[in-house]
């Protein structure tokens, strides 16, 4: 019963304008849909804890924006959850290919898909803006740190929102996604502390390619467009890469 409602979706969207019109559809889904709801409080729960332990003094070394600090390792998991279902869905239930036969171009797809998971992401994030509000209430943070932390998160957050869109469109089971989307992120992730295993050339190779690297200067309050150019070319790069994936199936 699912395939044809699926199917009626998609062609409700040839009388819109491409990546806006699955972009509005993908937002609608994750508003309404249970797993949204799901990662959502996932993430939520997990930040109010870290915020819990970073302003009661349980690391010696914690600061009240700690809580922003260790929000990547929660994406690790969190953005393929986030992205698992939305090419793999669509492969499982054969809609993917009414959407690359119709008007709608494949970069217009990918594109759509992940701006609806990006503004999903940043509207649960910005719930968190909450533990702002409290440490400006009984404190005196450093704004500089929170806000460019914040765009820190934005910018590492849509890099891997589009590994997991890749890893959506690599298979037609969300587990295998997650999984997939899940191994790249703790690969990118560790890179890094390989690379303090390495002296010279290759370390600091290994150490820029790293997705944490290029936080620690956002985490301090400075924001370098160094590490913006490098989350927008990651982004684009596996953005590509995801609209090639696509473009495969029509010689399948």
């Amino acid at each position: 019963m699912r395939a044809p409602a699926a199917v009626r979706d998609i062609q409700s969207l040839l009388s819109m304008r491409g990546a806006a019109a699955i972009a509005i559809k993908e937002v609608q889904t994750y508003f309404t849909s249970p797993m949204g709801y799901i990662v959502a409080m996932v993430y939520l729960a997990a930040s109010g804890f870290w915020f819990g332990l970073s302003i009661s003094g349980f690391f010696p070394e914690a600061s009240p924006e700690g809580y922003i600090r260790n929000t990547p390792f929660l994406l690790i998991l969190l953005a393929p959850a986030m992205t698992m279902r939305l090419l793999a869905e669509e492969q499982k239930l054969g809609t993917i290919e009414l959407l690359l036969t119709s008007p709608v171009r494949d970069w217009e797809v990918v594109l759509g898909k992940f701006a609806a998971s990006l503004v999903f992401f940043v509207a649960t994030m910005s719930l968190t803006l909450y533990y702002v509000v409290l440490l400006y209430a009984f404190g005196d943070p450093d704004s500089g740190p929170v806000w460019s932390g914040y765009l820190g998160l934005i910018l590492y957050g849509s890099t891997a929102l589009s590994i997991g869109l890749l890893a959506s469109s690599l298979t037609n089971n969300q587990i295998v996604s997650l999984v997939v989307g899940l191994g790249i992120l703790l690969v990118l992730t560790l890179i890094e502390q390989a690379s303090r295993l390495l002296d010279g050339v290759w370390s600091t190779l290994l150490s820029q390619i790293g997705l944490t690297t290029h936080l620690e200067d956002f985490y301090r309050g400075v924001i370098d467009t160094t590490h913006i150019v490098y989350y927008i070319t990651f982004t684009m790069v596996f953005l590509f890469l995801t609209v090639r994936s696509l473009e495969t199936r029509r010689w399948r």
